[in-house]
């Protein structure tokens, strides 16, 4: 072979190799693009489009919880546009919507056991169907089946003046045994109405913690007050709270509520300016407030 053959091979392989050297550098550096962004994406924290929320509100001698996700407006035609009429919805976005009861409950006369239910609707121009259902992962009109079915309960529409943007669902006018839970969206509030057996559990408790020697005279006597239950018993029981309790300005009141709804108005004036007196000396404005209203009522 001649010198200038063998310096041409040289410079050629010289070449080949740099080559090879440059496509290495080349695929390194788009390899560390591609994970240098693919990274980034999954790193990339954004806001819900339909924010899921969870709603536990105590009630009765337990609680209920709902769990929903809140889709917004955004321009868009709600009611009988995004959500057709007369046909089931999953009352939300995204996951099923769940209710769970810590204590068995009564929706439309149907008795419903302690657990985690589907919350359903069928929306209407006029009324709603609320569904109550034993399947609680129904998240699409085509899973629905009515044999799932708990309770039904036809519900008003309310037209509300202003607008919701975000559909919202609340648990209102609670009492120690119902409730109502109300789904707002747009300019349409419906509600229905769910009961437990606080009362007959509560009376049972009285009775049963009444032949024990600590006896909770005041819860029992406000108890007694609130349902409309024995209000003679309840005045019994109240006295017998004050006997060790006498600088208690918010027995007092109690006292005071319980004469009025007896009748015994002179009893009631008493009683309302002893927790009026006694509020003033604790330092207790607000109880102050509440007396001097109830006796400007009398």
């Amino acid at each position: 072979m001649c010198i200038t053959t063998y310096f041409n091979l040289c410079l050629l392989f010289d070449i080949f190799t740099q080559n090879i050297k440059n496509m290495k550098k080349i695929f390194l550096v788009a390899t560390a693009f591609v994970l240098f962004n693919s990274a980034d994406a999954q790193n990339l924290n954004s806001p819900q489009a339909s924010p899921t929320t969870t709603v536990k509100q105590n009630f009765g001698m337990g609680s209920i919880e709902l769990s929903y996700s809140r889709p917004g407006i955004k321009g868009r035609k709600i009611m009988g546009g995004l959500v057709p009429f007369n046909k089931v919805w999953r009352t939300g976005a995204n996951s099923a919507t769940t209710i769970t009861f810590s204590d068995d409950v009564n929706i439309g006369g149907k008795d419903l056991k302690a657990g985690k239910y589907g919350l359903l609707t069928i929306p209407g121009e006029k009324k709603w169907t609320i569904i109550i259902s034993n399947d609680a992962t129904v998240n699409q009109p085509s899973d629905y089946k009515q044999e799932n079915d708990a309770a039904r309960v036809e519900a008003d529409v309310v037209p509300l003046s202003f607008t919701i943007e975000n559909f919202t669902i609340g648990i209102s006018d609670l009492t120690s045994n119902s409730c109502k839970v109300g789904l707002m969206w747009e300019n349409t509030y419906v509600s229905f109405d769910v009961t437990t057996g606080t009362d007959k559990k509560m009376m049972a408790e009285i009775d049963k913690i009444m032949n024990k020697d600590n006896k909770p005279y005041y819860a029992a006597a406000a108890y007694y007050y609130d349902n409309d239950k024995d209000l003679n018993q309840a005045l019994t029981w109240v006295n017998k709270a004050l006997e060790t309790n006498k600088e208690a300005f918010w027995m007092y009141m109690l006292k005071a509520r319980v004469h009025k709804k007896l009748g015994d108005k002179a009893a009631s004036k008493t009683a309302a300016t002893t927790c009026k007196d006694l509020a003033a000396k604790a330092k207790n404005d607000d109880y102050v407030k509440i007396a001097s209203d109830f006796l400007a009522g009398l």
